[in-house]
């Protein structure tokens, strides 16, 4: 039985994670996972009722019940590196034993929803839509570090050929989402679509202000490089490490986006915030009713 050290897994005082300040208590089956604490609040606001908040650092965390049912609505903040710790505290929550620091033998799954916002690759997914990540590939070092293999969701051959048409050398990763929350979210009827998940927001989307990208063409290789016979939709910073951890620790996850920009047509939203509500309003209705008897 393999024991975890105080510095591999670090527990508060009180018996919560390092991170998130969370207890094994405290979480629900459901979360709702958004990258800016202050997003947090604008969910909770749609529970039924909110019975706890908690705040460490960018990690907001407000739990509460919907339908009847507990929930919680967790921040982030912004990357792939946040999603690390975020993902590892969780499953550490539900599925090691907190008192005698050892991995449970019945392992818990948790359904877990990104929403948060994305820019469109590709022309024809316009601004103020909605699109639901299929997959994602992740342009972070993440897996120089972590085995994905159980998450891996293509082919390699069919990835290695199209890092080879972006000239791209560097290690990527690919992980999918959970059929079974791809059909809950169904009646979304958005756009779906294989995201790419950047390790920044300025040169690895593509964007320059003074300083210059030394792939200045990066973005319109990636728009017009298909992945076997599909194209990558929309950009964010996210997805792809949501989807591999939750691929390799046996947890449901799907990444709702709200499309602000499109990088095809330099269009951004009008109403970028108004967007996002009705996104957060949508997949809340989703949830309550698969919540309700």
């Amino acid at each position: 039985m393999t024991y975890f050290s105080p510095t591999d897994l670090i527990i508060n005082p009180d018996g919560s994670s390092y991170h998130l300040n969370l207890r094994p208590d405290q979480i629900p089956d459901t979360l709702i996972l958004v990258g800016d604490p202050e997003r947090v609040p604008t969910v909770s606001h749609y529970f039924d009722e909110v019975t706890e908040k908690i705040q460490k650092r960018e990690f907001v965390t407000h739990l509460g019940l919907l339908g009847g049912k507990r929930i919680a609505v967790v921040s982030s903040g912004i990357g792939a590196d946040n999603v690390e710790i975020v993902m590892n505290e969780l499953d550490a929550l539900v599925n090691i034993d907190f008192i005698t620091r050892t991995e449970k033998a019945e392992k818990r799954s948790l359904h877990l929803i990104r929403i948060g916002t994305s820019g469109s690759i590709q022309a024809h997914i316009p601004v103020d839509s909605i699109l639901v990540s299929t997959a994602a590939i992740g342009f972070d070092n993440l897996a120089q570090f972590y085995g994905f293999d159980s998450a891996q969701s293509m082919p390699e051959e069919v990835l290695a050929r199209w890092t080879k048409a972006i000239d791209y050398p560097l290690p990527l990763y690919a992980a999918s989402a959970s059929a079974s929350l791809l059909s809950q979210f169904a009646s979304l009827n958005a756009y779906q679509g294989i995201t790419l998940t950047a390790p920044g927001f300025y040169a690895p989307q593509g964007r320059t202000i003074r300083m210059h990208s030394i792939r200045p063409d990066f973005l319109s290789k990636v728009a017009a490089a298909k992945l076997g016979e599909q194209e990558i939709t929309n950009i964010e910073m996210e997805t792809a490490a949501y989807y591999a951890f939750a691929g390799a620790m046996g947890h449901e996850m799907i990444s709702l986006n709200a499309i602000l920009a499109n990088r095809i047509t330099q269009e951004f939203s009008q109403d970028p915030e108004g967007q996002i509500r009705s996104l957060i309003e949508k997949a809340i209705g989703i949830i309550a009713s698969q919540n309700r008897p």
